[in-house]
């Protein structure tokens, strides 16, 4: 029986085009109605994360920065895992050389040192803010949330995580999306947030279904007892999923979770 329902948001219950539909957000009242956990998982701040629960109606867990940082609905952090400073440090320096664009993730707010089209692309109506900053070599990196960096070449951004895969074995380095390298705490992926709130609720992780559409989310996809991709995800989270259900546009998300949650008899 599924106790807990986790949800990508970016391609998998939201597009930039359409937001969360109607029926997206129903199908997730309806979970929480009949006392089944939700929870979303994302890339994104704890800001942003709460922006969507907003326009959903629901007050839920919230998996940040692809598993770094969990926080309750109202903003207690539950669990969280840091960037090594050392080491985001020489990549800040390394990319500042090859004028690749990052944004840089402190205690929940994001910096850039360039207000740029990446940036201001980045932002759409994700619902938070930015800080520029002369440089990023003044931050203080103790609570060092995430890097992210960003680049509008799919092959330079493959290529940049195999380099950094193999330069930084102690880190976690991930494409979330076509365009997006992700690089932060080894241990922040959004399987191991999974197994700490299940685990925060008394149940298996076995016992939760999860459901994604990019390499961010091949984690969770197989930690949880049924992994779902998304008929619009990428081939490798296909590859690991339980079952690949319909595109975001066709509402993949509440077909799976009416399969197996409720069993089709809706």
């Amino acid at each position: 029986m599924i106790k807990m329902v986790v949800a990508d948001i970016d391609g998998t219950i939201y597009t930039p085009e359409n937001g969360i539909s109607a029926e997206v957000k129903e199908c997730i009242l309806n979970l929480n109605k009949n006392g089944i956990h939700f929870a979303i998982a994302t890339g994104r701040t704890y800001s942003s994360a709460k922006h969507v629960a907003d326009t959903i109606g629901i007050k839920c867990p919230l998996i940040c920065y692809q598993g770094g940082m969990v926080n309750s609905y109202e903003g207690e952090i539950l669990d969280v895992k840091y960037l090594d400073e050392e080491i985001a440090r020489e990549i800040i320096t390394d990319f500042r050389k090859r004028n690749i664009h990052l944004n840089v993730y402190v205690e929940d707010k994001l910096y850039v040192e360039d207000d740029n089209e990446y940036i201001k692309d980045y932002i759409g109506d994700k619902g938070i803010d930015y800080f520029k900053v002369n440089t990023f070599d003044d931050l203080d990196f103790k609570k060092l949330n995430k890097l992210l960096a960003i680049k509008y070449d799919e092959k330079f951004i493959d290529n940049l995580i195999i380099e950094l895969q193999n330069k930084y074995p102690e880190i976690y380095v991930v494409k979330s999306y076509i365009y997006f390298c992700e690089i932060a705490n080894k241990q922040a992926t959004k399987g191991n947030a999974i197994k700490f709130l299940a685990n925060k609720y008394g149940f298996s992780e076995k016992e939760v279904m999860a459901i994604g559409d990019q390499n961010n989310d091949i984690e969770m996809v197989d930690t949880a007892g049924i992994g779902v991709a998304m008929g619009n995800g990428t081939e490798q989270i296909k590859a690991k999923a339980d079952y690949i259900t319909e595109s975001v546009s066709n509402n993949g998300f509440v077909k799976a979770v009416n399969k197996f949650v409720w069993g089709d008899n809706v």
